[in-house]
């Protein structure tokens, strides 16, 4: 039987950086990759910020980067809208199938093993049975995505359709996020341009048919080709309670790392890729189990404050109706756009969320239906605002 220090069930980017940081300490990894090749299916949106990448140990090559995002457009459900310019916050657009491929280039290099069309069935005594054998192995890194989370809390997946395409109503540098809490109920549709005339067109809701709903977006926006579709669930309820269990540790999607206001999570996702690969090599080096739990406490020291601010405003998200949503815009003004446009952070945007919902006319509007969740996340950007002067 083949032995390895550790298994990874995943070749996600959270899989392969977990990978990359273990085999860098000398320690032996095999990454398992059920597609015919890393960075497929790709449904992700590719929003991340440069420094995001640079904090993962990633230099965007010509091939992974896609493109500049200049600024955000969203609009309500009858069409108001503002725009966020966001050339301070330095978000790209990456090519996910280039980007899984860059890492897992960096994961073997550092000398981990990745083999695809080999699948994980389950944990044994003495390893994993996949499928191709039983592998030994002292740690399993449980990097499966979303689907590891499906048969447990289904209340935490909404099903989103993501569509490639080709279309002269795709403007290059300019995200569009459109709310319709009829449409799209509990979230929203998107355009994310990967260059000009080119982009990812995508929604979801909570109870929708998403292929239906796709087709009436695409046709409302104008003439278009497609040249590639994506059904995915996507999962918008946070962190899952525990991240390891005995000789298993949970990383990225599979921990439910994702954010729960858009359910992105290139940076959070592979960051507990690259704490979950630091923990490890410090358990392989000292057979200590407690140094495996500090991978949790550092993730949600990371990003722990984040996402349960999160978590409120998808709370209010989830029970708004469109009526609401409209009253919100109304009272977005001109200096709070530019205040979140010179000052926040893409990848901890709970406070534009904060700001956005803190103006006194938008926080009637939802405090009847929502008193006591505003009530917390506004607390919670007051502390947080105090902690820093």
């Amino acid at each position: 039987m083949e032995e390895y220090d550790v298994v990874i069930a995943g070749g996600s980017i959270s899989g392969l950086i977990s990978a990359r940081e273990i085999a860098k300490k000398g320690y032996s990894v095999l990454v398992l990759e059920e597609g015919f090749e890393v960075g497929t299916p790709d449904h992700c949106g590719g929003l991340v910020s440069k420094s995001a990448l640079h904090d993962l140990g990633i230099e965007p090559t010509q091939k992974t980067f896609d493109s500049m995002i200049n600024s955000a457009l969203i609009f309500s459900p009858n069409g108001k809208q503002f725009e966020i310019d966001s050339k301070k916050q330095e978000v790209v657009v990456v090519n996910r199938r280039e980007l899984d491929k860059q890492v897992a280039l960096q994961a073997q290099q550092s000398g981990a093993e990745i083999r695809v069309k080999t699948s994980f069935k389950e944990k044994t005594k003495r390893g994993v049975r996949t499928s191709i054998g039983e592998i030994g192995c002292k740690i399993l890194v449980d990097c499966r995505g979303v689907g590891a989370l499906i048969n447990n809390q289904r209340d935490g997946i909404l099903l989103s359709a993501q569509y490639e395409v080709y279309a002269d109503w795709i403007t290059e540098g300019k995200v569009e996020v459109y709310f319709d809490q009829i449409k799209y109920p509990g979230f929203f549709a998107w355009i994310i341009p990967s260059g000009k005339g080119v982009g990812k067109v995508g929604i979801a809701g909570r109870e929708i048919n998403v292929s239906n709903i796709m087709e009436q977006f695409l046709r409302n926006k104008g003439k278009y080709s497609t040249v590639r579709k994506i059904f995915a669930p996507i999962w918008i309820k946070g962190p899952i309670k525990d991240f390891i269990s005995g000789d298993v540790v949970i990383a990225g999607d599979a921990a439910g790392q994702s954010k729960p206001t858009t359910a992105g999570g290139i940076y959070s996702c592979a960051m507990g890729g690259l704490l979950a690969g630091n923990a490890i090599t410090k358990y392989l080096e000292t057979n200590e189990h407690s140094q495996l739990q500090q991978y949790q406490k550092f993730w949600h020291d990371k990003f722990g404050k984040e996402f349960e601010k999160q978590r409120l405003a998808r709370k209010i998200l989830e029970k708004v109706d469109n009526k609401t949503v409209d009253m919100v815009f109304d009272t977005i003004t001109p200096e709070i756009t530019s205040e979140i446009s010179s000052k926040d952070d893409f990848d901890f945007h709970a406070t534009s969320i904060v700001k956005l919902l803190g103006m006194r006319k938008s926080l009637s509007a939802v405090q009847n239906i929502m008193s006591a969740e505003i009530k917390r996340l506004l607390t919670s950007y007051s502390h947080t605002k105090a902690s820093k002067v």
